[in-house]
């Protein structure tokens, strides 16, 4: 029960009160809202769902960087655990570490395309989105809940007397693991994958073609997560054996994790949401552009540390 751990509790007790509270607000307004309708409830209504969503919106401009120093977290921990020399080891301390993880990446994506959808449906005189983004709400509530049980469940299952695996043994290329399958990957398999599919997102991006250029953001996505683990990540350590997504996170590798997968959470979100909403033209190609842009911005660093290497020693890890 570290400062940081505790932090992380009450900050979740908070958000947990409050997005219930904002819960059976979405379950009103689900169940009596009518736009047609003139009555008194209906005033009081909308004016629960500004109040519904504003409260929806402060837990996302927290959930961020929260969730930045979740990962801090781990990192801090992972000195008093034997064993851990990053937060990999924290992680795969408990059997819960990896469903955390993955469903917080998840709800935040979820979250920040529910803010959209809520910034367009107040944008619009008739409201189109109102019901939709209370039931979507109702849904994420269930997710976000979970995500707070896991991760005080995760928490309070580590015994700081175990030895738990290192990062080198979890993200191992001799075992015989899904891991392992992954890290092993061809490179030039990989290689090819990752910048055939940004030359999609460039051809989509100049064509306008909304729908592919999500798909192709989707795609981009997870090879980049792949291709990081078993190729670009070798680069920024310097070492073909060190696979871990975590370490370079810290002050020794100058914190580049943390601008790699926040430009790549940008650039895909953006692209992905292009899919998922019609905006008018001008906002369109906003967003259009700022994927493009935080997507390159990825590939060029990742592809930097690649030919910073091969100049400094000449030859390819």
């Amino acid at each position: 029960m570290t400062p940081e751990v505790l932090t992380l509790f009450i900050l979740n007790l908070l958000f947990a009160f409050f997005a219930t509270v904002a819960f059976v607000l979405a379950i009103k307004i689900n169940l009596y809202y009518d736009k047609n309708a003139t009555t008194s409830q209906q005033y009081r209504l909308e004016k629960q769902s500004y109040l519904s969503a504003t409260i929806i919106k402060y837990i996302l401009a927290i959930k961020i960087p929260l969730f930045i120093f979740f990962i801090f977290t781990l990192d801090k921990i992972s000195i008093i655990l034997p064993g851990a020399m990053c937060g990999a080891g924290v992680v795969n301390a408990t059997s819960y570490g990896l469903y955390l993880l993955v469903l917080k990446i998840l709800n935040l994506y979820f979250f920040a395309y529910w803010v959209v959808l809520n910034t367009q449906d107040m944008n619009s005189e008739t409201q189109p989105y109102i019901k939709l983004k209370f039931k979507l709400f109702i849904l994420l509530y269930l997710f976000f809940m979970v995500e707070i049980i896991l991760e005080a469940t995760m928490f309070l299952s580590i015994d700081i007397k175990d030895v738990v695996d290192c990062c080198g043994v979890i993200f191992s290329s001799s075992d015989s693991t899904y891991m392992a399958t992954l890290i092993n990957a061809s490179p030039t398999l990989l290689l090819t994958s990752f910048y055939s599919i940004f030359i999609m997102l460039i051809i989509f991006y100049l064509l306008k073609k909304r729908y592919l250029f999500a798909f192709f953001n989707t795609l981009f996505l997870l090879v980049s997560l792949i291709s990081l683990i078993s190729f670009f990540g070798t680069y920024i350590y310097e070492m073909p054996t060190h696979h871990c997504p975590f370490c370079f996170l810290q002050r020794e590798y100058n914190y580049i994790g943390y601008i790699l997968y926040i430009v790549l959470f940008i650039g895909t979100f953006y692209g992905v949401l292009l899919g998922l909403i019609k905006f008018d033209r001008k906002k369109q190609v906003k967003y259009f552009n700022i994927s493009l842009l935080f997507n390159t911005l990825y590939l060029s660093i990742v592809s930097g540390y690649v030919l910073l290497y091969y100049i400094k020693n000449a030859v390819w890890l």
